[in-house]
């Protein structure tokens, strides 16, 4: 009954504030800088190349509209982590990992600062995260969390289940961590439309229902052809995300998981009071198939996660947005998580593909002799990252030497997916063991410890 009548939609997208549509490209154009994707990789690269250089001619070309996609569809976590959390930055990039929380530190400054600057209405709050621990393995495992927090200087407490249970009425909860400044929330929507605007009001050129069907090289230059138009540009940023990328070499470095998410109606105040949450955090539990949830601005809970659904041969197409099993789970769970909630119904369900990599953070590539940079492989957390995502791919296109580009992290690829049907079948077997993990107490099995081994790391 909480799922009758919902909009099959992306609660952030489903805003009468949203803009007006723009032009379709249906001419030849010339510009410095060309950005092909309008999400938020595309839309920082976009802006911050023009605040750096305003004389820079940059013209943006989106496939469907600003935010459609991954950008509009996600949870509004912003996070300061640009490795994916603090357990795979160590595990991963643990010599420079001090420079990367330094750098992610100041990249959310920075997001904050600009959506300031330009009065962004994003519904920005800087309120932190809590994660829950459901299960005392789950405790026990943020106990080591924290103690990697203090070896890197990282804020973190860690509260026991009353002092959790007491900050968000749960009967679930254990314990948890409480992160008080790594984590922002935002209304992604509102978000990708204001950076859109702000990068429009200095000069960038923005085409909606423009998808690339190619890239070439010619005379020097790399030529963008659409449907109707095309863009001839000196330098290209790749800004696709999980979407076919254009260098083809960079396709096998991602896959396709799809995400689901449910939003409520807006909480009455007695209903408020009933969960607490006062200081409003991002919350996720600590489960290896685990759960992220929210306040809005006007009192819903957004809660998402857990299944995470990968289709055979990197399946994307847009029914695949609505998936009925994994909304019935979610909203069994939620109400597992806040029974006191009974009765509450759920206005809106989506579902999203992120774009995973085999190390769970971005990755980078230049192609065409270095006229062309691209992104992609964020894994979730790209709300936050993607602006420094897009610092590195101008970094690479201007040539420069840099602090982030001097990073093994930006060096260095991770292991590539394997071709079909293999794929499809160590994702599916992977999803099976790490819910297998969840109900044996954290457990891992031989598959997932294999994959430890081999630096592939699947724990979410």
């Amino acid at each position: 009954m909480s799922l009758r009548d919902t909009e099959p939609k992306a609660f952030w997208l489903d805003d009468p504030s949203a803009p007006e549509r723009r032009a379709q490209l249906i001419e030849h154009l010339r510009c410095d800088l060309l950005v092909v994707g309008g999400g938020f990789s595309g839309l920082w690269a976009a802006l911050l190349a023009k605040e750096e250089d305003p004389s820079l001619d940059v013209v943006l070309l989106e496939g469907e509209r600003i935010g459609w996609a991954a950008t509009g569809r996600n949870g509004g976590f912003v996070s300061s982590s640009l490795t994916h959390g603090l357990p795979n930055g160590v595990d991963r990039f643990a010599d420079e990992l001090p420079t990367l929380l330094r750098l992610g530190d100041q990249n959310l400054d920075a997001i904050e600062e600009t959506i300031a600057r330009y009065g962004i209405d994003a519904q920005w709050e800087r309120n932190g995260e809590l994660t829950a621990a459901y299960e005392q393995w789950q405790v026990d495992e943020l106990g080591h969390y924290v103690e990697q927090g203090k070896e890197y200087g990282v804020d973190i407490e860690l509260w026991d289940g009353d002092r959790m249970r007491a900050e968000v009425h749960s009967p679930t909860y254990l314990g948890g961590l409480h992160e008080p400044d790594g984590t922002a929330l935002v209304n992604p929507g509102r978000l990708s439309w204001g950076l859109a605007a702000a990068a429009e009001s200095l000069g960038v050129r923005i085409f909606e229902r423009s998808k690339v069907v190619s890239l070439d090289e010619e005379g020097g230059q790399m030529v963008a052809r659409t449907g109707y138009g095309q863009v001839r540009a000196p330098k290209v940023a790749l800004a696709t995300n999980i979407f076919p990328n254009l260098v083809k070499r960079a396709r096998s470095y991602v896959i396709p998981v799809w995400d689901y998410v449910l939003m409520t109606e807006p909480l009455s105040a007695d209903q408020l009071a009933s969960i607490g949450w006062d200081r409003r955090q991002g919350i996720g539990d600590g489960g290896n198939q685990f759960h992220y949830y929210r306040l809005s601005a006007d009192n819903r809970i957004l809660w998402g996660g857990y299944d995470a659904i990968y289709h055979y041969g990197n399946g994307m197409s847009e029914d695949l947005a609505q998936r009925p099993e994994s909304f019935v789970t979610l909203a069994e769970h939620f109400f597992t998580t806040f029974p006191q909630l009974e009765g509450l119904r759920f206005s809106h369900t989506w579902g999203g593909a992120i774009d995973t990599s085999t190390r769970f953070c971005a990755l980078w590539g230049r192609a065409y002799g270095g006229r062309v940079s691209y992104v992609l492989g964020y894994t979730g957390l790209g709300v936050g990252a993607t602006r420094f995502g897009a610092q590195v791919m101008l970094d690479h296109l201007h040539g420069r030497r840099t602090e982030r580009t001097e990073l093994a992290m930006v060096r260095k690829k991770p292991i590539p997916f394997p071709p079909e049907p293999v794929k499809s079948a160590g994702i599916q077997l992977t999803r099976w063991s790490i819910s297998r993990a969840d109900e044996q107490q954290g457990r891992r099995n031989l598959w997932l410890r294999s994959l430890d081994r081999l630096g592939l790391g699947f724990d979410s």
